[in-house]
């Protein structure tokens, strides 16, 4: 496996990833993905990458910052995906201590995540990257009409102070 920079050519196959995700129900509140160039509006160019094995994405993982205002500069949230057949091999582990590195390379020195409860395996590596659950958001969305919670994150750097 390879971890390298998203690029726009990778867009069709990290679509697939990210509508695969969002067919669990467990990944995200979006019911569908975006276009390229909204995706691309909205995530950090700096910090975007895919696994790839054997010429084929595997995985993705990208930033999108949390507010427009210049304090919040350094702070992103946090997104990854895998495809489920990948899914336990270490993986999401893989790209999420990557983007980490890359965050940090870009001065970024909180990252967040809000990830249902019921998602474990995401819980699972975000714990293990360093994240630290501040909370949970109670009653935060609605997904197909019923109420969703989810688990707030959060990674401080050790190297931005």
């Amino acid at each position: 496996m390879e971890i390298r920079k998203l690029l726009d050519t990778d867009w069709p196959q990290v679509r697939l990833i990210y509508e695969k995700g969002i067919n669990t129900g467990n990944a995200t509140f979006q019911t569908s993905a975006p276009s390229w160039e909204d995706w691309n509006d909205s995530h950090l160019a700096t910090c975007r990458i895919i696994a790839e094995s054997n010429g084929q994405i595997i995985g993705w993982a990208a930033l999108t910052p949390v507010s427009s205002r210049c304090v919040y500069a350094g702070v992103a949230e946090v997104s990854v995906y895998v495809d489920p057949e990948y899914s336990g091999k270490g993986i999401g582990l893989a790209l999420l201590e990557e983007l980490v590195h890359l965050s940090e390379t870009e001065g970024i020195w909180t990252l967040q995540a809000g990830i249902f409860p019921e998602n474990t395996a995401s819980l699972r590596i975000h714990e293990k990257a360093g994240f630290r659950t501040l909370g949970i958001r109670e009653k935060i969305g609605k997904q197909n009409g019923i109420w969703r919670d989810t688990v707030l994150l959060e990674r401080r750097s050790q190297l931005i102070n």
